[in-house]
């Protein structure tokens, strides 16, 4: 069995985000996704963005906020699932005062590298010297 716990995961940051890759693209014999658990401080907002060919699943584990996929916004919780259709713009605002964590799951697989580029993980609210 393979496995790969979260404080051994690589962390890869940009600005407050923080994602911890539990399977890039190609890892741990994986062919069909790659997996992160994207941790969201309070006040923070990923981008628009979207990610191509690869088919999305975020779980919000932690926390709360709000959800934007093809232009449709709404509030998500801890247990909810959203799915992200391959080439959607998509977006995720921590708009409350804790943390918020997803897992977040590509197919086809997605490197990291490749999804959280610096123009998409830019975070509104804090100053350039913040960052």
């Amino acid at each position: 069995m393979l496995v790969r716990r979260l404080a051994e995961a690589p962390i890869e940051e940009w600005h407050k985000l923080r994602s911890h890759v539990l399977m890039d693209a190609g890892e741990l014999g994986s062919r069909n996704m790659s997996v992160t658990w994207l941790e969201i401080p309070a006040g923070a907002q990923q981008t628009l963005h979207s990610d191509g060919e690869a088919e999305q699943v975020y779980v919000v584990v932690r926390g709360a906020g709000a959800m934007s996929v093809a232009g449709d916004t709404q509030r998500v919780g801890e247990g909810d699932l959203i799915l992200v259709p391959p080439a959607t713009d998509h977006s995720i605002d921590n708009d409350g005062e804790d943390a918020m964590a997803c897992i977040s799951v590509q197919s086809p697989p997605v490197a990291v590298a490749e999804l959280y580029s610096e123009q998409m993980a830019e975070v509104s609210g804090y100053e350039d010297e913040d960052l």
